[in-house]
């Protein structure tokens, strides 16, 4: 029998309205409250509680300065919200202001911390001025309960980490104190953290961005789903109104033209070609039957090296395998690799993570010499990673991983196989074409959500520059990236050496 779950209980203290920490102190100072963003990480918390199907109590703490306006209000008002007061200077006056507002009979108070010069400054609350809560001041102290500081977790934990310490804090019945302008960013100076994700994962809401990766590019931010080679995506308007609430200037997708068409394209998206490296795929004596006679040979001459490959278990034995080839050498086909240097302990939470994945290994004489993951998405099968020991290269493992992994995917009734994209580097690209993959064009789309969005898919900035470089400059371009990447790379391995040191 499943335990019930413990109630998840929020202190929420409002003390800074703005999602920007500069215009918060400027209008809190000078008792300003202008713009659409007042409040605005408030209300998205406030939508994520009301979204969450678990027992959440939410406490709000305001100050005379956060006050909530009427859309805030309407967002708190169900039962799993209460109002609080976040005491600065005058409890009685705040307490008044507070319940006039907001209409409720105000339950609990905390109290406001101004422990900073700048802080001092702002609140009008000098540093020999001492606040006193009246002893029979009406609401109750919330210090009564403990309290576990969400947003400071976050800043010195993983995810990961930060989730499972919460979730045991909320076992023990503590509460979850966090501030909200700190829903997205860090703060150097009093070691808080963004901990929209966590907090997200706790309540189990906003499942559509979980996997949802940005990035700042130039003047804008930038957002784009990771499995969007794995799923179609159809951008709805409460999806692209939550990104935009999550300072996300423009979402890019594709449009998986193999399987799928876009219902409806708003004029004001931008679009560019794309492509990626397809194969139909049948039977696996089929596939081997059109690769060609020297791909088959190769495959042969790998059986006669003695490559012996295999769907392999995601446990220690093959994360530890995997950990050998990454640090085996930090220079690839000419250019850095960028997984040289990764930790036992990373390889591991990867293998371990990953989901609906199939690993296919190679392996001589016990020994793991590459392997293949292979990630199942809906209608597709994606090759996200194929390596092996270079001191191996002269026995044809890739040949015979592919090989393995086609068979793997036809025995699934797999009917599409994706091997990244085309046209980058030529000598993949043949690659890849000897074992059956084939350009298949797709659209990307730029669906801008601001102003700055606008301008920038109207620059044509939302574009990496290497995709609108023409094939022939880019292939002539390889050389020097990769030479490039050898001196960061060599830069990097003596920094480290003399840290070491």
């Amino acid at each position: 029998m499943r335990m019930k779950e413990a109630p998840i209980r929020l202190r929420v203290d409002v003390d800074y309205p703005y999602p920007s920490r500069m215009r918060s102190f400027i209008f809190t100072a000078a008792g300003l409250r202008i713009g659409r963003d007042y409040l605005k990480n408030s209300k998205i918390v406030a939508k994520m509680v009301n979204a969450s199907e678990r027992n959440v109590e939410a406490y709000w703490f305001f100050t005379p300065k956060t006050m909530p306006d009427k859309e805030l209000l309407t967002l708190l008002d169900n039962d799993k919200h209460e109002v609080g007061l976040h005491v600065v200077n005058e409890p009685e006056r705040e307490l008044e202001l507070l319940e006039k507002t907001t209409g409720e009979n105000v339950q609990y108070y905390t109290v406001h911390g101004t422990e900073r010069f700048l802080g001092r400054i702002i609140w009008r609350r000098g540093k020999t001025k001492k606040l006193i809560v009246p002893p029979d001041f009406s609401p109750q102290s919330f210090y009564q309960f403990t309290a576990s500081s969400l947003d400071v977790i976050c800043n010195f934990y993983s995810s990961e980490q930060a989730v499972r310490m919460a979730e045991q804090l909320i076992h023990k019945g503590h509460v979850l104190h966090f501030h909200p302008i700190w829903l997205f960013q860090k703060g150097r100076i009093n070691h808080r953290g963004p901990f929209y994700e966590v907090l997200r994962r706790i309540l189990r809401v906003d499942t559509e961005l979980e996997a949802l990766a940005t990035r700042k590019k130039a003047f804008f931010k930038m957002a784009s789903d990771t499995r969007e080679y794995a799923r179609d995506i159809m951008p709805t308007e409460e999806l692209l109104c939550k990104l935009k609430e999550r300072g996300v200037d423009i979402f890019s997708f594709i449009e998986r033209t193999w399987c799928f068409k876009q219902p409806s394209i708003s004029k004001s998206w931008g679009k560019s070609d794309d492509n990626v490296a397809l194969l139909r795929l049948g039977s696996y004596d089929e596939w081997l039957k059109n690769i060609g006679k020297k791909t088959r040979n190769m495959i042969r001459k790998a059986e006669k090296s003695g490559i012996e490959t295999r769907v392999a278990e995601p446990d220690d034995r093959l994360a530890e395998g995997i950990w050998r080839i990454y640090n085996e050498a930090p220079v690839r086909q000419g250019r850095a690799f960028p997984h040289y240097g990764a930790s036992l302990k990373d390889v591991e939470k990867t293998v371990f993570s990953a989901k609906n994945s199939t690993y296919v290994a190679a392996y001589l004489q016990d020994e793991l010499v590459g392997f293949i993951q292979l990630d199942h998405g809906n209608n597709v099968t994606i090759i996200s990673q194929i390596l092996s020991l270079q001191k191996h290269w002269d026995k044809a493992v890739n040949n015979a991983l592919v090989a393995k992994a086609i068979e793997t995917c036809a025995d699934r009734a797999e009917q599409w196989v994706m091997y990244g994209r085309m046209g980058n580097h030529p000598t993949l690209d043949s690659f890849k074409q000897n074992n059956g993959f084939g350009p298949q064009q797709i659209s990307r789309y730029y669906a801008p959500l601001t102003a700055k969005g606008k301008i920038a898919v109207k620059l044509g900035l939302c574009r990496e520059i290497k995709d609108m470089l023409p094939r022939n400059v880019k292939y002539a371009l390889i050389p020097l990236y990769n030479w490039l990447s050898r001196i960061r790379i060599r830069r990097k391995l003596s920094t480290a050496t003399r840290t070491s040191t």
